[in-house]
């Protein structure tokens, strides 16, 4: 009776956990198939869940007519400040943690700093970018999203770094390592797993951002987030190139998160929740 109910429970579990996956995936497959259906099939009703034929011809407009570019535009931005904010960040842990900079309040301020709603200071940034002529370029979205995760970046990596014991590193220092040596050498690679789930989130939180990018591009550097919008009309709606251009924006992430699955669970269920 015990191994029956048992039986029924799991695949309860198995079944519920099918349904949640089918309801998160389904936007994903509806869209991909958006983008190679035929204007009569996007549009025929009872909805045709599967084309009689495949069609690449958005994706080929895309490129042909530079739109594409937009999700390179995306992938630079969002990866250089990633970069950039997970140097910055870890490093101020890392003296938040071990030399005690700022005292016991310093890090609550940093992550109070990520708590500002975006909206209430793009136009002030946009007033600034217009003054240094940052508009429309690349290495001001960059700028401004290493500033924007360099907090969080800091509060993450200070719970991770908080995990290491300290033994580690004086038996490194008393080895002859200097404090970057240590760090490079013993503290990131110990953390690695924190490393990679943090940067991931990094990265997704500016690949996905749209305020900043619609306030402050025109043409050069605009991103996919707002070159999507731009296929929404008042008297037509392009839905296959909606379709083909948010399949470009999502299989990069499909495929970090993918790769770097299983540092996002063990960063997860690691101390990076400690106050």
């Amino acid at each position: 009776m015990i191994r029956w109910d048992r039986g029924w429970r799991l695949y309860l579990r198995v079944a519920l956990a099918l349904g949640i996956t089918l309801v998160f995936v389904f936007p994903v497959y509806w869209l991909a198939m958006i983008s190679v259906k035929s204007p009569d099939e996007i549009y025929a009703y009872p909805p045709v869940w599967f084309p009689s034929e495949f069609r690449f011809s958005s994706y080929v407009t895309l490129f042909r007519d530079g739109d594409a570019w937009a999700v390179w535009n995306s992938l630079i931005t969002a990866g250089v400040s990633t970069v950039l904010a997970m140097a910055i960040g870890t490093t101020a842990a890392y003296s938040i943690v071990r030399f005690r900079t700022g005292g016991e309040n310093l890090a609550i301020w940093i992550i109070s700093q990520r708590m500002i709603p975006p909206i209430c200071v793009a136009f002030p940034i946009f007033l600034l970018f217009v003054s240094w002529q940052w508009i429309d370029t690349r290495f001001g979205l960059i700028l401004l999203y290493t500033a924007f995760n360099v907090p969080y970046v800091t509060w993450m990596m200070r719970g991770y770094i908080q995990d290491i014991p300290l033994e580690l590193e004086h038996s490194a220092l008393v080895d002859g390592l200097s404090r970057w040596a240590v760090l490079r050498k013993v503290v990131l690679p110990m953390a690695r797993a924190g490393l990679f789930a943090t940067a991931v989130f990094t990265f997704i939180f500016a690949w996905n951002d749209f305020l900043f990018a619609l306030v402050l591009t025109k043409s050069e550097a605009v991103t996919y987030t707002v070159k999507v919008t731009g296929y929404f009309g008042s008297q037509s709606t392009f839905w296959s190139k909606i379709g083909a251009m948010s399949m470009l924006g999502v299989l990069p992430m499909m495929f970090v998160v993918a790769t770097m699955q299983r540092f996002i669970v063990r960063g997860m269920s690691l101390g990076a929740v400690k106050g």
